[in-house]
C-alpha cells in the first residue's frame, strides 16, 4: 500500500484542543473498522469528501472566531507554505516504514505554519499597510521555497510555485497539494495516480502503522486509540526523535526544516499583536508624573539623569534636548489654582499668576518692563532690555532705519533669538509679521512659558552644538536684542548657523551694547564681529541710534550671489562641502562653514518671495511642475489642490460644525502640516499656527515658509520643545496611524495632553481603526467627545480636554534631581 505526506493529518494529530482529539479518535476507530471490511480500492471522490470534512473540522478547531474570508485567506497561505515540503525527491531505498517516518518528522513545521497562517489571516481585515506586509511575507515564503517555476505540468498556480529547481516531480509529492485542495480549493485529479487518490482509510492506516525502528518507543495502534492522553508536545518530541536524519538534514539545507525561523516567528508575533482589537476606555490606566519640574515638565529638556552624565557644559549642552529612552505615558500635573487662560488680545498684556506662578523674572527684569506681578495677574508692559519704552516704538525704529525691511510686506517671517518673554513677537502681529521666538529653559525662569501663555509663538531652544530645527534660507529677518550669544567666538560657528537659516538678501538686526558702547570689552567684541561679518560677505548696511531707548542697532545683509565668496583672499570661514545638505538638521552637529547662494533661477532661495499676503496663496516659483507632489499630482497642482481642500474643510466643518468656540482659540498646532494648507485656511481667524513637519514625512517645510507661514521639524515619538498647557487647539491629519508603527500611541497622546491647555481641542483625521483607539483613550482621560464620524474606513474626531488628573502617581527617575 502506497503512503504519502499529509501535513493536514499531521497538523490535526498535534492539535491542542481536546475536542478535536476526541473527534479524531472516534473517526479513526470508525474508519479502521470500515477499512477492515472494505476492499483496498475506494472511489477518489469519497476520499476528497472525507478530506474536505476533516479539513473543515481542523479549521474550526484552529480558531472559532475566524470568519470565512479569513479561513480562505489562511488556506491560500498554508498551501504556499506546505508546498515547501511537497516536492521532495524519492529516496532510493524506498520502503513504507521510511515514508511513515518522513511523514511524522514534519508536523512541527506544519503546526508552526498553521499558527502563523491564523495570525496572518486575522490581519487581512486590518489596515492596507498591514495587508502589504502579509503579501510581502507570502512572496518571500514562495520565493525561498520554490526557487523558480517547474517546467513540468502547470495544473494549478500552487503546483507551479511548489516545484523546486532541478527536483523531479513525483506522484507522491502531490499529496500535500491534494490535501490542501481538499480543504476547499478545486483540485485537478486527471493527472494523479491511484496512489495519490488513496482513501482516507489508507491514510489512517499509514499513520498508525509502526516502523520496526520505532518499536521500542512507539505504542501499537490499538494502544494509541485506547489511550489518547499524549500531549501535543510529547507527540512532537516523539516524532522528532523517530525522524529520519537524512530527511531532516535535507530539509535544513533547502529551508529551515521542521523548525520555524526566528524572522518568521517574530513577524508572526508582531502581526498577532497588531491584530488585537483596540483597547477599551477602561483598559487605560493613567498616572500623574512625579518629577522635579512638577507642572512645568518638558521630558526632553528635564532629563536630569542624562544631563548629569554630560562630560561638559561649555557649549550649553545641558540646555539641549536629551530625550528619555522611553516616552513618558504619565500626565503632567496642574499648578494649584489653575484657571482658563485669558483670551487674546488681552492676554498679551496680562495672564493669571497661578497659571505660571514664577516671580524670579519679575524681580530681575521688572525694571526693564519685561514682566511685573500685579495682584492675581502677571502683567507685561511690552518692554525689553533694548526697548524699555515699548516694543512698538522699537519696531518702527528699525523700519525707519532701513525702509527696505518693509514689515508685513517684504519681511513677513522673522527669527527672534533669545526672545525673553517675546514682547517683540507679540507686537509684530500688528505689522502682519510672524516671529519664531526662542530662548532656552534657563535661569530666566519660564520666559518661553510666559510668551505662550500670552498667546505669542515661542519654543524652548538654545544655540549650542546642534543645528536649529528649521530649513535653510527661510527667514526674511533674523533679530537679536541683547540675546547673550557670543557670535564672534570659535570661528563664528553660531553666527554661521544664522547665515544658514537666513534667506539670501535677508537682514540680520543686531541690537547690542557693542554697537553703541565704546568701553574696551564692547569695542573688542565689535572689532571681532566686524571682521567676522566681512569674511562672511555680509554687508553692514546701517547703524542707527534709538534716542528714546538709548540703544543702537547694526543691520547686516546676506549676499545674493557667490561673487564675494569667490573673491576672498582667505577661505575663512570655509565654504561647506558640496555634499553637506543645509536642510538636514535633526540632531545634526553645527558646521563652521557657509553654503553657497543658489544661482539658478529655478532653485529655492534665488528669488525673493512675493509680498505678503500674495505669497500665501501662490505656489512658489521654484516648485517645478515636473516634480511629483505629496499627493501624486504635479507639485504646483498638488499645492493648489491641498489649499482648496483645507479651505473647504475649515469653512464647512471646523469653523461651524464641531462646536468649537474659536474666540477661545489662539495658539494652534498642526502636527503634520504638509503644505501648510490648514494654517493658510485660517488666515482670517485671529490665531497663529505652529506647522510641524514630522521627520519621517516629506520635507515640505520650506514651502510653508515660502508662503509666509512658519514651523519646525519634529519627531513625534519624542516630546515637543514646549511647556505644558501651551496650545488651545492641536490638529493631526493622518499622523497617528503612521506613528503607531514606530512608537506607542499612549506616549503620543500623553504628549498631546501635556501640550493642550485644559478645555483645549484635539481634532484628528485618520483611518477608522485609529480614530477608535484615540476616542477610547480620550474617554479614559475624561475628555469630552464633541464630534466623531467615520465612513469608508476614514474618520474624524473632535475632543475637548478636561481638568481631570488621576490620583495615582508615577515617578520618572530620570527627571528627579
Amino acid at each position: 500500500m502506497a503512503t504519502g505526506k499529509y501535513s493536514r493529518i499531521d497538523g490535526r494529530k498535534s492539535t491542542n484542543y481536546c475536542s478535536t482529539a476526541t473527534i479524531v479518535v472516534f473517526v479513526s476507530l470508525c474508519l479502521v473498522g470500515v477499512w477492515m471490511l472494505m476492499p483496498s480500492s475506494v472511489d477518489p471522490v469519497q476520499n476528497a469528501d472525507l478530506s474536505s470534512q476533516d479539513s473543515n473540522t481542523d479549521l474550526s478547531s484552529q480558531d472559532s472566531k475566524t470568519d470565512l474570508s479569513s479561513q480562505d485567506s489562511k488556506t491560500d497561505l498554508r498551501e504556499k507554505v506546505s508546498d515547501k515540503f511537497s516536492s521532495q525527491p524519492e529516496d532510493s531505498s524506498g520502503g513504507q516504514a521510511e515514508d511513515v517516518t518522513k511523514e511524522e518528522s514534519k508536523p512541527i513545521k506544519s503546526e508552526d505554519e498553521s499558527n502563523s497562517d491564523v495570525k496572518e489571516s486575522e490581519n487581512l481585515s486590518g489596515k492596507e499597510s498591514d495587508n502589504n506586509v502579509v503579501e510581502t511575507q507570502e512572496e518571500k515564503v514562495v520565493e525561498e521555497s520554490s526557487g523558480g517555476v517547474s517546467n513540468g505540468e502547470e495544473d494549478s498556480k500552487e503546483e507551479a510555485e511548489g516545484a523546486g529547481d532541478g527536483e523531479p516531480k513525483e506522484d507522491n509529492g502531490n499529496s500535500d497539494n491534494e490535501e490542501s485542495n481538499s480543504e476547499g480549493k478545486e483540485s485537478n485529479t486527471s493527472t494523479e495516480t491511484s496512489e495519490n487518490a488513496q482513501p482516507e482509510t489508507e491514510i489512517i492506516k499509514s499513520e498508525t502503522e509502526s516502523d520496526p525502528n520505532e518499536a521500542s518507543d512507539k505504542p501499537q495502534t490499538e494502544v494509541s486509540v485506547e489511550e489518547p492522553k499524549l500531549t501535543a508536545d510529547e507527540k512532537a518530541h516523539s516524532e522528532i526523535s523517530s525522524g529520519n536524519q537524512s530527511e531532516i538534514l535535507k530539509e535544513n539545507t533547502t529551508e529551515s526544516g521542521a523548525w520555524s525561523t526566528q524572522a518568521a516567528e517574530s513577524e508572526s508575533e508582531k502581526k498577532s499583536e497588531m491584530s488585537k482589537l483596540p483597547k477599551d476606555a477602561s483598559d487605560y490606566k493613567w498616572k500623574v508624573c512625579n518629577v522635579t519640574a512638577g507642572p512645568d515638565y518638558i521630558p526632553c529638556l528635564d532629563n536630569l539623569k542624562a544631563i548629569r552624565k554630560l562630560p561638559q557644559w561649555d557649549h550649553y549642552q545641558h540646555r539641549e534636548r536629551h530625550c528619555p529612552d522611553k516616552a513618558p505615558t504619565c500626565l503632567v500635573s496642574l499648578p494649584e489654582g489653575y484657571r482658563q487662560s485669558i483670551k487674546w488680545p488681552k492676554s498679551r498684556e496680562q495672564i493669571w499668576y497661578n497659571n505660571v506662578p514664577h516671580t524670579k523674572l519679575a524681580e530681575v527684569k521688572g525694571h526693564q518692563n519685561w514682566v511685573k506681578v500685579t495682584g492675581d495677574h502677571l502683567t507685561f508692559p511690552g518692554g525689553g532690555t533694548q526697548f524699555i519704552r515699548g516694543a512698538l516704538h522699537y519696531i518702527d525704529f528699525i523700519q525707519q532705519s532701513l525702509p527696505d525691511i518693509a514689515w508685513g510686506k517684504r519681511s513677513r517671517v522673522i527669527l527672534d533669538v533669545g526672545c525673553g518673554v517675546a514682547s517683540l513677537g507679540g507686537y509684530l502681529f500688528e505689522r502682519d509679521v510672524l516671529a519664531m521666538s526662542f530662548a532656552p529653559k534657563d535661569e530666566h525662569e519660564a520666559q518661553v512659558q510666559f510668551a505662550l501663555e500670552r498667546g505669542i509663538p515661542a519654543i524652548s531652544a538654545v544655540m549650542g552644538t546642534k543645528r536649529l530645527p528649521f530649513p535653510s534660507k527661510v527667514f526674511d529677518v533674523v533679530h537679536c536684542a541683547r540675546c547673550r550669544v557670543p557670535w564672534h567666538i570659535e570661528g563664528g560657528k553660531l553666527l554661521l548657523e544664522l547665515n544658514r537659516v537666513l534667506r539670501p538678501g535677508g537682514y540680520f538686526v543686531w541690537s547690542a551694547t557693542p554697537v553703541y558702547r565704546k568701553d574696551a570689552e564692547n569695542a573688542g567684541i565689535w572689532k571681532a564681529m566686524s571682521e567676522l561679518t566681512k569674511s562672511m560677505c555680509w554687508d553692514l548696511v546701517k547703524i542707527s541710534r534709538d534716542k528714546l531707548n538709548s540703544v543702537g542697532a547694526a543691520i547686516y545683509r546676506k549676499p545674493i550671489t557667490n561673487d564675494c565668496y569667490e573673491q576672498r583672499s582667505q577661505n575663512e570661514p570655509p565654504l561647506c562641502n558640496e555634499a553637506d545638505e543645509p536642510d538636514a538638521v535633526w540632531n545634526v552637529e553645527l558646521q563652521a562653514c557657509m553654503h553657497k547662494v543658489p544661482e539658478n533661477v529655478a532653485e529655492r532661495g534665488n528669488q525673493w518671495p512675493e509680498q505678503w499676503p500674495q505669497r500665501l496663496e501662490k505656489a512658489p516659483s521654484w516648485l517645478s511642475s515636473s516634480a511629483v507632489g505629496v499627493y501624486g499630482k504635479a507639485a504646483p497642482e498638488d499645492f493648489a489642490a491641498d489649499y482648496e481642500h483645507w479651505k473647504r474643510v475649515v469653512s464647512a466643518s471646523y469653523l461651524t460644525g464641531l462646536g468649537i468656540d474659536w474666540s477661545s482659540v489662539r495658539n494652534v498646532m498642526d502636527m503634520k502640516a504638509v503644505y501648510g494648507g490648514f494654517a493658510a485656511a485660517l488666515k482670517d481667524v485671529k490665531v497663529w499656527v505652529m506647522n510641524v513637519v514630522p521627520i519621517t514625512s516629506s520635507d515640505t517645510l520650506p514651502i510653508i515658509y515660502e508662503r509666509g507661514l512658519f514651523g519646525m521639524y519634529h519627531d513625534w515619538c519624542e516630546s515637543f520643545s514646549t511647556y505644558p498647557r501651551t496650545y488651545d487647539l492641536v490638529h493631526a491629519d493622518h499622523l497617528f496611524s503612521d506613528l503607531k508603527k514606530r512608537c506607542k500611541l499612549e506616549g503620543v497622546i500623553a504628549e498631546v495632553d501635556r501640550i493642550l491647555r485644559p478645555k483645549g481641542i484635539l481634532i484628528v483625521r485618520d483611518d477608522a481603526e485609529t480614530i477608535t483607539e484615540i476616542e477610547n483613550m480620550s474617554k479614559s482621560l475624561q475628555w469630552k467627545i464633541q464630534f466623531t464620524y467615520s465612513k469608508d474606513n476614514q474618520g474624524l474626531l473632535c475632543v475637548q480636554k478636561s481638568l481631570w488628573r488621576p490620583t495615582e502617581v508615577e515617578t520618572i527617575k530620570s527627571a528627579i534631581a
